[in-house]
């Protein structure tokens, strides 16, 4: 076989086969295959889709590109998820402690940020001291020894999708539907959960902008799931505007801090109770969302939740006095607020400008391996359907560059839809999956 043979198949509409898509990830996965030719397949691939066949395939060659991880000498029954990007997610550092509180182990692989979402990996990297790096025995130990691990993807374990991952951020290819479906799963089942909570999401600040295409992505992901002998669901949410207030890497941690503490804005901690309250059913700890719901309020209010996140981060190596003092985080030099230029009510803040514009900051990656400035973002004072008077700050500018933050200024503005008229808060949830 040759890869160029599986790039013109793919190009001209053809259905790979088992055999191709499994002699291009081995390939690429041996270094075989060089970026260039990777990239010419994705886009292929971006350009002409795949069928479910087809991405169950990728997905079960990339899972099986390094080794795969039994969890069960840990514990009986171990749980993840896994969001499809967003803006303004951080949902994995309220819903990993939150679910972890109650006895449930959560074991994680998390990735970097694609394109204008910031990843997970990057926000807790904001937190000095803590590592994301943790090799197979480090992983195993942290989740026997806490119940609770979140790290980088290692070398060891997928490492197609590790490559791909980076090569999609910087080619273009971050928003096709099978190579996110088999990216997710084939962590997911390389890593050993037997749950898996999809958060999907839908709208201008997603891949997928629309519900019917995170549907059918949610659809996708949780048949490979399936056939994998594993128990999912997906949860498609709505993200035409930013989830919470705080976009940036820095700021989200403390939005996140805010969270456990019982606080928090309203739509962030919603959408973190029933990803979690997921998570909970399909281990068969609640009969139902409503019953889990209570169970993690009360982890919340009692306190339970922010001592596991504590006991989580110090763990990998996080300054406790960081997470008691989240002033200590990294701050940026500029702060600025932004006005409203007229009174009405907000229709639309779209959040892929917004992610574009933390981007701009310096807190998301342009080409493949730039810094990221953790302290940078924007922190929103208003949602859909707020009343806003003339002058009113809408939202609050960090920066570390006077040019940025200009620039920053006039792309906000133009992300902002207004009318004269009521406008009602835009539904969250879309729509469970199981």
């Amino acid at each position: 076989m040759r890869a160029v043979d599986s790039i013109v198949k793919k190009r001209d509409g053809g259905e790979l086969s088992a055999e191709e898509i499994q002699f291009f990830v081995d390939g690429y996965t041996r270094g075989d295959i060089p970026d260039y030719q990777a990239a010419a397949w994705c886009m292929a691939v971006l350009l002409r889709g795949m069928t479910h066949r087809e991405a169950s395939d990728l997905t079960l060659a990339m899972a099986r590109s390094g080794d795969t991880l039994d969890l069960h000498h840990i514990a009986p029954f171990v749980v993840d998820k896994h969001s499809t990007g967003g803006v303004g997610d951080k949902t994995t550092l309220v819903v990993a402690p939150l679910v972890a509180s109650q006895g449930l182990p959560v074991g994680k692989m998390s990735g970097r940020g694609l394109d204008f979402t910031a990843g997970t990996l990057d926000k807790l990297e904001s937190i000095r001291g803590f590592t994301v790096t943790l090799g197979q025995e480090e992983f195993l130990r942290q989740l026997t020894e806490h119940g609770i691990v979140v790290a980088g993807q290692s070398a060891d374990l997928a490492p197609a999708d590790g490559k791909l991952y980076a090569l999609r951020d910087v080619t273009g290819t971050v928003e096709s539907m099978p190579l996110i479906a088999s990216s997710i799963m084939s962590k997911k089942i390389a890593a050993g959960a037997d749950a898996i909570v999809l958060d999907v999401k839908a709208g201008k600040g997603a891949f997928m902008k629309t519900e019917a295409e995170a549907e059918e992505l949610a659809e996708v992901m949780v048949a490979i799931g399936r056939g994998a002998g594993r128990k999912v669901a997906a949860v498609v949410s709505d993200m035409n505007q930013p989830l919470g207030y705080a976009v940036g890497n820095a700021l989200e941690v403390r939005e996140a801090i805010d969270t456990l503490h019982g606080g928090g804005p309203t739509d962030f901690r919603e959408h973190c109770l029933i990803v979690a309250g997921m998570m909970l059913l399909l281990a068969d700890k609640a009969s139902s969302l409503d019953e889990a719901r209570s169970i993690l309020v009360r982890s919340l209010d009692d306190g339970n939740a922010w001592h596991k996140f504590m006991e989580w981060i110090i763990a990998q190596g996080g300054d406790g006095a960081v997470l008691e003092a989240p002033g200590l985080l990294p701050s940026a030099s500029l702060v600025e607020d932004l006005p409203s230029p007229q009174a009405g009510t907000i229709a639309e803040i779209d959040a892929y400008q917004v992610g574009r514009t933390a981007v701009l900051l310096g807190g998301g990656r342009e080409k493949k391996g730039d810094p990221i400035d953790y302290a940078v973002g924007i922190v929103h004072h208003k949602k859909v359907g707020d009343q806003v008077e003339n002058g009113e700050p809408l939202l609050t500018i960090h920066a570390n560059d006077a040019g940025k933050l200009e620039q920053a200024r006039r792309r906000l503005l133009s992300a902002i839809r207004w009318s004269n008229e009521p406008v009602a808060p835009p539904s969250h949830t879309h729509n469970i999956i199981r």
